[in-house]
């Protein structure tokens, strides 16, 4: 379509229109009282305008994973720099756009990129586009990610099927001890074994970033029951349980994480990327044939 989806309307300061602050908090500090019902209505509203499709199911892609969106037939993207009180992506891998339209029969909405507490932004902000997407009428949150292999038994290029997490940078929101769905889960491992792939199961674990992990830190992880690290998901899937999402989770191990003092290989985010994108087509094909399945479900 040839409108124009540039946004009239002005993101103003949270200090001069957002709700006061509390004690201790900069005045423009983005926090959960930010995104109140009547602002998020608003970025709804917006959206609804250029794109009337309905999205049953939300997906957010990770690092070097955005070309999940190019899938989608019948499709309107909207860049996020157009859309009022939105953040910008500023990672490189994140493509920083909402794409809406058709993916093997199921009306979707696609985030090409996320947003992370280290490009500055609270976990409010992280967090608040799931909100979104639940208001716009998503009822089901794939979340896929890049991630460091913290059990020693992954390899990169393995796909780890999200059965938990452990939520470091912790906003709060209620209990998510069964965020993960385990119906889900087991309809993904029968899509797995049908395409003849491995899929590793475990716990994801939440840190700030931006820098990778420290090798003591990655002994803690493993001594807590983590499998794979990463920056990202704990904030979206924790909101997303909070408006009654149901949520597959997958994260592609992009690096495996240091854990001896005498190795001299360092993780670097271009070696994420070009994991990501060799591995893209097989992650792409689970999701794909998973939205499928959650059609047939519904005849």
């Amino acid at each position: 379509m040839s409108n124009s989806t540039k946004s009239t309307i002005e993101s103003a300061p949270v200090a001069e229109n957002g709700p006061w602050a509390s004690f201790g908090e900069h005045p423009n500090a983005v926090t959960n009282r930010f995104y109140t019902y009547e602002r998020v209505q608003e970025i709804v509203a917006f959206i609804q305008n250029i794109a009337p499709i309905k999205p049953e199911v939300a997906i957010i892609c990770g690092s070097g994973l955005g070309g999940l969106a190019e899938l989608v037939t019948n499709k309107t993207v909207i860049p996020y720099a157009n859309i009022p009180h939105f953040p910008r992506s500023t990672v490189f891998g994140h493509r920083s756009n909402l794409v809406f339209g058709i993916l093997n029969g199921v009306s979707v909405v696609c985030m090409q990129g996320r947003f992370h507490p280290y490009e500055g932004y609270s976990t409010a902000a992280c967090a608040f586009p799931v909100r979104v997407m639940h208001m716009l009428g998503a009822h089901t949150l794939i979340v896929t990610c890049a991630a460091g292999g913290v059990n020693k038994n992954y390899d990169v290029g393995d796909i780890m099927l999200i059965k938990d997490h452990l939520n470091f940078p912790r906003p709060r929101f209620p209990p998510v001890g069964h965020a993960y769905d385990r119906q889900y889960s087991s309809q993904m491992k029968q899509i797995a074994s049908k395409h003849n792939l491995e899929l590793r199961e475990g716990v994801y674990c939440g840190l700030g970033g931006p820098c990778y992990e420290t090798i003591a830190e990655i002994n803690m992880l493993r001594s807590l029951g983590g499998d794979a690290v990463g920056m990202s998901i704990v904030h979206e899937v924790t909101l997303a349980a909070h408006c009654g999402f149901r949520i597959l989770g997958l994260a592609l191990i992009t690096n495996k994480c240091l854990s001896e003092y005498d190795s001299t290989v360092e993780a670097v985010h271009e070696e994420v990327i070009r994991i990501s994108e060799l591995k893209a087509n097989e992650l792409q094909q689970l999701v794909l044939d998973f939205v499928g399945a959650i059609k047939n479900d519904q005849k």
